[in-house]
């Protein structure tokens, strides 16, 4: 099997900040998407080959992972994306990659995973911010106090903003915003259904709960059954996310939803480059057992657009170079608890 990979959504905020990095790494992937235009641009600017595939195409999908070892999926909101190219590259005997976020998409690939390794191939989702931190940590922690039975995570971005991507990933999910795991089942939950101080190492903030990936995830890596996602959030926000509760239906409407993502559209693409340079995440976990006993650890990132960059990047040269078993899988069960620390400006603290 070929060495290449292909980024699609080559095209998107985040794809180009993976493509460029790919590009100053001495990589050379093929870009994908289903522009034409933006291709030919971007492909131009970075000196790269690239390849037309609308998702709705099958055929044109299957011709653009002709030759092609693995694809980092870069487009979403991922309920929409991911399905079609997954079964592509099952088609196709090609190592799937995506840097989703969202619950769904992640259980939905874990029921994949017989097809998976009947192909001889790894599904592995959530290489980005969403989940590689937070995961390599709950398994870090998880590895601290193999008993453990809880599992909370929480995350702070400082000085950075979301894409417009991430903003329209949100809005679509207006009427979920909530969800936690329970003695091993996802239950959904009201929006910021529950409040707690954490510290990061600055002192207490108030956090909220969020269906964050890690939700499905770390269930998978860790065995624990019962998880809490934490954010941060200005009060603005939370007040809104506490509104959702009953207004989230109506923003759930289709004609709400088109006027929202115009909003999002007319506003700037993502954090700017000085923000990714200039800004970090923290982030926190903590494991508590039957028994009373507890462990915390936090992690010092860069800026999360910037890590989904590096951490996308690194996971598709581990899975080219072999070794990672085949079928679904999250980041820490492909590459250890560890992986996260491979890249440049990650501190990790243990404190209890």
């Amino acid at each position: 099997m070929s060495e290449s990979f292909l980024i699609y959504g080559a095209t998107g905020y985040t794809g180009r900040l993976i493509a460029g990095l790919a590009v100053a790494q001495s990589l050379r992937p093929l870009l994908a998407g289903r522009s034409a235009a933006a291709l030919a641009t971007l492909a131009g600017e970075l000196g790269l080959d690239y390849r037309v595939a609308p998702l709705a195409d099958a055929a044109a999908l299957d011709a653009a992972l002709a030759g092609v070892a693995a694809v980092l999926h870069a487009a979403g909101p991922f309920a929409h994306t991911a399905q079609p190219m997954v079964d592509a590259c099952l088609r196709n005997r090609v190592h799937y990659l995506d840097i989703t976020g969202e619950i769904a998409v992640f259980e939905a690939l874990a029921r994949r995973s017989a097809e998976a390794q009947a192909a001889g191939i790894s599904l592995l989702p959530g290489v980005g911010f969403d989940v590689v931190p937070t995961d390599c940590l709950a398994a870090h922690l998880h590895a601290r106090l193999p008993g453990a039975t809880h599992l909370a995570l929480a995350f702070r971005s400082v000085g950075s903003t979301w894409s417009r991507g991430t903003l329209r990933t949100m809005l679509e999910d207006i009427d979920r915003l909530g969800a936690i795991r329970e003695q091993g089942k996802i239950r959904r939950v009201p929006a910021a259904w529950k409040t707690r101080a954490v510290d990061f190492g600055r002192g207490p903030v108030t956090c909220v709960t969020i269906p964050w990936g890690d939700v499905a995830t770390a269930f998978y890596s860790t065995g624990i059954p019962n998880i809490e996602v934490y954010g941060v959030f200005p009060p603005a926000a939370r007040r809104l996310l506490l509104a959702s509760r009953w207004v989230g239906g109506l923003l759930a409407a289709a004609p709400m939803q088109r006027v929202l993502k115009l909003a999002i559209g007319a506003g700037a693409p993502g954090p700017s480059a000085d923000q990714r340079s200039q800004g970090f995440s923290l982030v926190w976990g903590e494991v508590r057992d039957d028994q009373g006993q507890a462990r915390v650890s936090r992690l010092r990132t860069p800026e999360g657009y910037q890590l989904t960059a590096l951490t996308s990047l690194a996971a598709v040269q581990r899975v080219l170079a072999g070794g990672i078993p085949s079928g679904f899988q999250t980041p820490s069960l492909a590459f250890g608890a560890d992986f996260i620390m491979q890249m440049a400006g990650v501190t990790r603290t243990d404190l209890a």
